[in-house]
């Protein structure tokens, strides 16, 4: 197999698959990418038995043939070459040969009958979507998805799909997140429901333009795959029951506040600086149209913040993870939110004002 490709057009594929490829593999060939050469194409495939990604470039002159390179050394070479550099790569028998000016390297392969792939989706449906819309959807409830929880069906996003809408819920048992986007399976009478790993969800929303072009996805009995022009994502599906989402969120909630969504943002951002490392706790205390935000560490040291809102509720107090607040306001889009309370031992539930396409519990903590 030979071929001859520019650095630039080289580095846009490879980039794509390097981010599945993990550094300490069991497996030698999982560190490998898989190349493969033929027609007027080259496609560069990587996988970790979770999740794999492929991603083909038009190539004029190419002999086919395929083969498997050792991932990070051979993004490492060609990110290092100098801008605009041809690279020249031939392969004979078990060893790559990369040239390009007056640079030579000579890497190891593995037989690409040896690269595992993935089964072929069977059953299930496909729908199409734009790229910014499932992009937002992903990056207004990523943040809260468990990590490396032993409920391993919490360290995933549960997609939820019927004829109207896009649903995604994540959440680590202390936080929740719902967002929804208009879409769907058309004609579809039918809700399903989908887990998609941890992984998944974080690459899936690395590879996503912020555009109305469209990506296809279609989601089998066990995998979950996403095509988005020359890029193919597929994932493993989590086997396991997503908790009753709509069971913890509030519904009537009789204490209601409207604040300023950046200068709520930047009074708890300060607040925080002197929060207890381990807990995180943030003392939130309500009176007629103000709302104190305090902290208080085991250096005994304390930080107040103070400011205007719209309350009504007479005085109230609840403690919470602060940054389970902040990062739930980062992902608000509107100017202003609000935050529905209802006792000290209740959740409160977050969106912005007028919009409720996204929201946000958090349980309260003692503090």
């Amino acid at each position: 197999m030979r071929f001859t490709i520019s650095r630039e057009a080289l580095l846009r594929p490879l980039q794509v698959v390097g981010g599945v490829v993990e550094k300490r593999q069991t497996l030698p060939i999982l560190s490998n990418m898989l190349v493969q050469a033929g027609g007027n194409s080259l496609t560069f495939t990587g996988t970790d038995l979770e999740v794999e990604l492929t991603a083909t470039t038009g190539l004029d002159g190419v002999s086919s043939g395929e083969i498997t390179l050792p991932a990070r050394k051979f993004i490492d070479i060609c990110r290092s070459l100098p801008e605009e550099a041809q690279i020249e790569v031939n392969v004979e028998e078990d060893k790559a040969t990369v040239k390009s000016g007056r640079s030579r390297f000579t890497l190891a392969t593995l037989r690409a009958g040896d690269f595992p792939s993935t089964d072929a989706l069977t059953g299930g449906f496909e729908f199409e979507v734009a790229q910014g819309e499932l992009k937002k959807l992903i990056e207004q409830t990523q943040f809260c998805m468990a990590n490396q929880d032993v409920r391993y069906y919490l360290n995933g996003m549960l997609l939820e799909i019927d004829a109207e809408k896009i649903r995604a819920v994540a959440t680590d048992g202390h936080r929740l997140a719902v967002a929804e986007i208009p879409g769907g399976v058309a004609g579809s009478g039918v809700k399903h429901q989908v887990i998609v790993p941890r992984k998944g969800v974080l690459e899936l929303g690395r590879l996503l333009a912020d555009s109305d072009e469209a990506c296809n996805v279609k989601i089998g009995t066990n995998h979950i795959r996403v095509r988005l022009g020359g890029i193919t994502l597929t994932s493993k599906l989590i086997d396991g029951k997503f908790p009753d989402y709509e069971r913890v969120i509030p519904k009537q909630n009789t204490r209601r506040v409207v604040a300023d969504r950046e200068l709520l943002r930047q009074a708890l951002g300060r607040a925080a600086i002197l929060s207890n490392e381990k807990y995180r706790g943030i003392r939130i205390q309500l009176d007629e149209n103000r709302l104190r935000a305090v902290v208080n560490n085991p250096e005994q040291e304390e930080a107040e913040e103070e400011l205007e809102v719209q309350y009504g509720g007479g005085e109230f107090e609840i403690g919470f993870n602060v940054n389970y607040v902040i990062e739930a306001l980062n992902a608000v889009k509107q100017g202003e939110v609000e935050l529905g309370l209802s006792d000290a031992n209740s959740s409160c539930l977050l969106h912005g004002v007028g919009d409720t396409t996204s929201r946000y519990v958090i349980m309260p903590m003692r503090l």
